[in-house]
């Protein structure tokens, strides 16, 4: 860094320091110059500090919760995919801050390698790989209830276009149904052993749901071009399964289901996920929300390692305080469970202080000041 004797003698974060010696250098800017516009930096900088006895958190509940107030309630039909529904506005918010183990429209973006990225028929073999693929999607089923038996008629284009043969369907079938496939006349035939109508159709009901390739859990992908690559969408999401197929570069591959995304790569890739999720939510709305409140609650939901939903079972209902638990919800729960137990509140946050009608420790009543008073004063 060209400035950086100027800027080590202040105590700017380092990527302030970075972003203050580009523009520096950008400008060429002589010491002397220098010295003043970094003077003035830290003055700027030291305004936008929080000040101590700040209530940080109310701010940053009023901060997310005021603009929530005028976001929609619809599920949208997602922007230039077709047929695709997802949920925004305020139920996706709460979705995000609850951590939904099963979000009401999972989906993934998934990005290629480069092989892949720019070849559509590339691309198509490994949506081909992701999508699952049921029985009835390539094939009309027919029973044959005088025979006992269950009849198979390929779809030869539906095949060709999910790039499967009839060698590799019944391959497939055997071994999920564990009953023999045999080939008439271009068709599988599943001969059922014992005269039973019952197992007929249970095998039957098998058979529907059998998924011959893909993710189960994927119901649908879209191909769509974005500049000048290919980027799958689908419908659904596995994260896990889906960063082991050929051809999907997982380092570039999003679900917007984050309780997966903390099952899969941790606690800090979670942190990021609520924040970046919160915020394209609000965004998508027109509402403009600092990032530094929405970090502050991802840090508080991922503080000791687990993602725990800001609700009753999550950071509200652990609070030490029996009153603010009380405050929140199930207040005579919370009251009856501590008097069983005997517990003690300590009164050092701020619910339970304006419960009791006292000063609460922010701002001025942070400071206890105790002053002699001479006589000659008085």
């Amino acid at each position: 860094m060209k400035y950086k004797d100027i800027l080590d003698k202040y105590p700017f974060p380092q990527k302030v320091k970075e972003e203050i010696n580009a523009e520096l250098e950008r400008l060429n800017v002589n010491k002397t110059k220098a010295k003043k516009v970094v003077e003035r930096c830290f003055e700027a900088y030291l305004k936008n500090l929080v000040e101590p006895g700040e209530a940080a958190g109310i701010v940053a509940a009023q901060s997310i919760g005021e603009p929530g107030t005028q976001m929609t309630m619809r599920t949208f039909h997602y922007a230039g995919v077709a047929e695709i529904d997802v949920t925004l506005g305020l139920p996706r918010l709460i979705e995000i801050m609850d951590v939904r183990k099963n979000p009401s429209t999972p989906m993934m973006t998934i990005r290629l390698k480069d092989e892949y990225a720019k070849n559509r028929d590339k691309a198509r073999e490994v949506a081909n790989r992701i999508e699952a693929t049921y029985v009835t999607d390539i094939a009309e089923i027919l029973t044959d209830i005088v025979n006992m038996r269950i009849i198979i008629k390929p779809d030869t284009h539906a095949m060709e276009r999910k790039q499967l043969t009839l060698e590799e369907i019944k391959k497939k079938l055997e071994k999920n149904l564990k009953v023999e496939v045999e080939e008439e006349e271009g068709n599988l035939v599943i001969q059922i052993k014992e005269p039973s109508y019952k197992t007929l159709m249970n095998t039957f009901d098998k058979l529907k749901k059998t998924v011959l390739v893909g993710i189960k859990e994927i119901r649908r992908v879209i191909i769509r071009k974005e500049d000048d690559e290919y980027v799958l969408y689908t419908e659904g999401s596995n994260l896990k399964k889906v960063m082991k197929i050929k051809g999907v570069d997982f380092t570039r591959t999003t679900t917007n289901n984050i309780y997966e995304i903390y099952e899969v790569l941790g606690i800090e890739a979670a942190r990021n996920a609520v924040i970046n999720e919160a915020k394209s939510t609000l965004e998508e709305q027109g509402l403009e929300v600092d990032d530094r409140h929405i970090m502050l609650v991802a840090d508080a939901m991922t503080s000791d390692g687990e993602l725990r939903q800001v609700g009753r079972h999550g950071v509200a209902g652990e609070k030490r305080s029996i009153l603010a638990r009380a405050a929140f919800e199930m207040t005579v729960n919370n009251l009856l469970d501590a008097a069983v137990r005997g517990d003690v509140d300590k009164l050092n946050g701020i619910t339970e202080n304006i419960i009791v009608g006292q000063p609460i420790k922010l701002g001025t009543g942070d400071v206890e000041l105790i002053s002699k008073i001479g006589k000659n004063l008085i």
